[in-house]
């Protein structure tokens, strides 16, 4: 019998409204059954944490930090679980999901050390006559009931950048984590309370999105940081009231290949952004700009290497590539790369689906206007571009909708330079591509990927407000 996961609110696992089958995406077994609240059960959490906001906004900074980093060690103590977790619920790469544990203890220890760094200022106000001789005592204090709501494809390090800068900042939180996903963060739940955290501090709640709409609407919810589709996180704008947003959403993003680049570590490293965990990554290499130059160079080491990508379970040490999350992801990939096909464009490898699987592809000549090329495919596709002129290659990583990260491969400094100012991305990885990501640095996008930013410090200060009070100043 499947072991059985509840619902954890104020402290205690209870039983939710329905039972759902988590399921391998790879051998199609049911891993655990997972407990789903009723909209009552996620009005009860979110009324006990803004009960337990009396509690944690009195928790003293030292007493946060020695929590964040409990939690941190013990989930370093636990990774080998939490990696196979990961594994078994999400189909990613036992290699990649070890990873995954190790960034999301990092995320933690970066809160820790934020929690003792809520600085404040003092600014002198006698800025002119009227203004007078006074002081104002400035400090960063927290918001209240954080709602996090989570994707599939990072179970844990999403939702370590969503809980663990709230709580360095003294918020409560009320999780909702993906429905397809649920295990990893219940089991960081248990962490939580074992490091010490108030039962009133954390609340994990798994449901549908119907069910999910008081941490909207409910007028205790003061901050929702959501990461998944741009469809639903620009739609979920409008029913969040008074409440702050933050949106971590698709992207579809570029890299650009420049003639001067080292062409082996430049391939080495698009296979890694384009195809890592079936390229199911916000950040996942989509778009390739190669100049026209080094074009077919590039691609004579680029194609084999992404044909060689070994494919299978996620839990055998030697898979690079699992499935997708559902079968649904991997008919919608097909349908967009036939589509593509009928275009006109070519297939340099992959094209084909089994099950779940959709085979490492990478398409050549696809008109710009194709779902593949202009939206975000979320599934292990590379569209490959040819361009003769630097700046048309900026204007065309500019072309759409999306702007979270760009990669580039040049060691013209003048031209990265230009390429940050120009760029309308989040970040600018030069070297590398855009689905490198490093927790401590602020991490966002523009126009249509998103609002606001992630990072721990640059989180901690999306989830706290500023207060002033104004003193005279008696000399």
């Amino acid at each position: 019998m499947p072991n059985e996961y509840r619902l954890l609110i104020g402290g205690q696992w209870v039983p939710g409204a329905k039972i759902k089958p988590v399921v391998n995406p790879y051998s199609g077994e049911t891993v655990a059954l997972a407990h789903r609240a009723d909209r009552a059960q996620v009005t009860r959490a979110v009324e006990a944490a803004q009960a337990g906001f009396a509690v944690t906004r009195n928790l003293p900074s030292y007493r946060r930090e020695a929590i964040l980093r409990r939690a941190a060690d013990l989930i370093r103590e636990r990774s080998e679980d939490l990696a196979r977790t990961i594994a078994r619920e999400a189909a990613k790469p036992i290699r990649d999901a070890r990873g995954e544990v190790e960034r999301a203890a990092t995320t933690f220890s970066l809160a820790a050390g934020e929690a003792v760094r809520l600085h404040g200022e003092i600014l002198p106000l006698d800025v002119n006559a009227l203004a007078g001789d006074r002081l104002a005592l400035v400090r960063r204090v927290p918001l209240g009931v954080v709602s996090a709501i989570s994707p599939f494809n990072f179970p844990l390090n999403l939702v370590a950048h969503k809980v663990a800068p709230a709580l360095a900042a003294g918020n409560t939180v009320v999780l909702k984590p993906s429905s397809s996903t649920p295990l990893t963060a219940l089991k960081l739940g248990e962490i939580l309370l074992e490091a010490g955290l108030p039962p009133e501090a954390l609340h994990v709640v798994p449901c549908s999105p119907a069910d999910a709409e008081p941490l909207l609407s409910h007028p205790a919810v003061k901050m929702v940081t959501f990461t998944g589709s741009p469809a639903v996180g620009w739609e979920m704008k409008s029913r969040c009231g008074r409440a702050r947003l933050c949106l971590e959403l698709g992207g579809n993003a570029a890299a650009v290949v420049e003639p001067d680049a080292d062409l082996d570590h430049a391939a080495a490293r698009c296979v890694v952004g384009g195809y890592s965990y079936a390229g199911q990554i916000c950040i996942s290499l989509q778009r390739l700009y190669l100049h026209e130059s080094i074009a077919d160079r590039f691609l004579e080491i680029y194609v084999p290497a992404v044909q060689a990508l070994k494919a299978g379970d996620p839990l055998d040490e030697a898979t690079q590539i699992g499935p997708m999350i559902d079968e649904g992801a991997a008919r919608k990939t097909e349908e967009w790369v036939g589509r593509a096909v009928q275009a006109g464009a070519r297939l340099l490898c992959g094209g084909g689906r089994r099950g779940n699987f959709f085979e490492p592809t990478i398409l050549a000549g696809v008109p710009e206007d194709q779902p593949v090329s202009c939206q975000e495919v979320f599934a292990p596709v590379t569209v490959v571009h040819r361009y003769a002129d630097f700046d048309a290659a900026l204007e065309a990583v500019n072309a759409s909708d999306y702007g979270l990260q760009a990669g580039l491969f040049t060691r013209d400094l003048s031209r990265i330079m230009a390429a940050f100012h120009r760029l309308e991305m989040g970040g600018v990885v030069v070297g590398d591509v855009p689905t490198f990501r490093a927790d401590n640095y602020p991490y966002g996008g523009s126009k249509a990927s998103g609002l606001g930013r992630e990072g721990v410090r640059y989180a901690v200060e999306e989830m706290t407000e500023l207060r002033t009070l104004v003193l005279p100043n008696s000399r």
